[in-house]
């Protein structure tokens, strides 16, 4: 018994932010049905490359593992007869089509509820339906302009181009939203017997993500204060130099602090008229962030962290992306799964990171080929199966 089993969700999303919702819910046992358009199918199968067949893309394995695939052409009144019997044996609908395409092709909230009253109703927009911007087509690179987050390296480096931030993380923390929304309306559906239509607009949900800390000041009216996080703003604070390589070092009390200055022979630098003044005017961390810029060539990586490890400094080596499949604790911990896709052959699967202690690790299903279940839903359909 997985935490969601039998719970079914039919997965009407494109790209990462609807399918990387599912995902999650699937790792988790739910039962994710994922409708495709006849031919290509979603755009998520092709952000990766593949070995052979382009639809089966490396990022395609994730985002889309422990699904089952059916292709339909909801223009055509067969196919459309088919989602709506999908929707009436189903617990939640995910979509992210535009609502007026929604609405025209007939899968609107009202019309899912006449098919199932207690249906939870996902609709996955760019932007709240209740704003000017409803009608606009979001992307990743889209809400990161208009949430400010191309303006946060500008301010750390001076550079005043404005530049996305290297990762889908718009899409990604909007499918976290989606997740959570759907947990949610379940929970509320077990208590009250209710479904409900529920919306998770992607530039609404960045912008709570980002502002978190860097609306800061600006939050207070009239504020007191830009806006910006001035710790994760401040151009010193980056992976120190060593003999062999980068380290992140985080000093972040008072007390660590003191005892790195230590560590480093620097304490006079927290005694000095210069550092008073800093700390007056909130400013001391850049000259602590220099001072340990000007330390850290002395010794290796490895020196370092045998040092900080012992007096308790959180240190970890600025690795490359390419090597942190290889990093031995995230090895040790089975979080890089080694597996053998029928289609595609070996690969590694990132484990879900969380641990349920109520309930045992399952392996997910393969994510699937375009339609590759669709014989066996409409089967599944024709004899009445739950």
């Amino acid at each position: 018994m997985t935490m969601l089993s039998g719970i079914r969700i039919i997965d009407l999303t494109t790209v990462i932010f609807g399918p990387y919702a599912t995902q999650m819910l699937a790792d988790l046992g739910a039962e994710v049905i994922k409708v495709e358009a006849p031919g290509l199918g979603d755009v998520s199968r092709y952000l990766g490359s593949a070995r052979s067949d382009p639809t089966m893309g490396s990022i395609h394995l994730t985002v889309n593992r422990g699904k089952r695939s059916i292709a339909l052409d909801l223009k055509q009144p067969a196919d459309a007869t088919v989602l709506r019997d999908l929707i009436a044996g189903a617990d939640v609908f995910f979509h992210n089509v535009r609502g007026k395409a929604i609405e025209r092709l007939g899968f609107d909230y009202a019309s899912c509820k006449a098919l199932k009253d207690d249906i939870i109703y996902v609709h996955g927009t760019g932007f709240g339906q209740n704003g000017p911007y409803a009608d606009l087509q979001a992307y990743d690179d889209v809400i990161q302009a208009a949430t400010g987050t191309t303006s946060l390296l500008p301010r750390v480096d001076g550079d005043p181009r404005p530049r996305y931030f290297p990762s889908l993380i718009a899409d990604k923390i909007a499918g976290q939203f989606g997740a959570q929304a759907i947990l949610a309306a379940l929970v509320h559906k077990l208590r009250t017997g209710e479904g409900q239509a529920v919306e998770v607009p992607m530039f609404e949900c960045f912008a709570a993500f980002m502002l978190t800390e860097h609306l800061r000041d600006a939050a207070l009216d009239p504020p007191i204060g830009p806006a910006g996080y001035p710790r994760q703003l401040d151009p010193t604070r980056q992976p120190f130099p060593t003999a062999d390589g980068y380290l992140a070092i985080v000093p972040y009390t008072p007390e660590s602090t003191a005892r790195l200055m230590t560590l480093l022979g620097s304490e006079a630098l927290l005694a000095s008229p210069a550092f008073e003044a800093a700390r007056a005017a909130g400013t001391h961390m850049s000259l602590v962030y220099a001072e340990i810029a000007c330390k850290t060539p002395e010794k290796t990586n490895a020196e370092w962290l045998e040092i900080f490890a012992a007096n308790d400094i959180p240190a970890m080596v600025a690795r490359d992306l390419d090597d942190v499949i290889d990093d031995p604790h995230l090895r040790a911990s089975g979080f890089f799964h080694r597996r053998e896709h029928p289609d595609v052959g070996a690969f590694f699967e990132m484990r879900s990171p969380v641990r349920y202690g109520a309930a045992p690790h399952v392996e997910p299903r393969f994510a699937p080929r375009i339609d590759g279940d669709g014989a066996a839903l409409r089967d599944e359909l024709a004899r009445g199966a739950p």
